[in-house]
């Protein structure tokens, strides 16, 4: 069975694993971008499944840059 996220619940897994902070107060589902703070300072947007799922952790300024194929 899936787990169902909370707001908080994303926020401590936010804190625990990445170097960036959860500004958005509200989560209305998997599909909903939601607000960032990485740890350069800048704000970012990301649905939390690309978040959790696909290491996209910080902006986008801050990744590093993916081999071509």
């Amino acid at each position: 069975m899936n787990k169902k996220w909370t707001i908080e619940n994303i926020r401590e897994y936010v804190t625990k694993n990445s170097e960036s902070k959860l500004l958005s107060t509200e989560y209305h589902g998997f599909s909903q971008k939601l607000l960032f703070k990485c740890s350069c300072g800048q704000n970012f947007e990301k649905t939390f499944t690309k978040f959790k799922g696909n290491n996209q952790r910080s902006c986008s300024d801050c990744v590093a840059p993916r081999p071509s194929r």
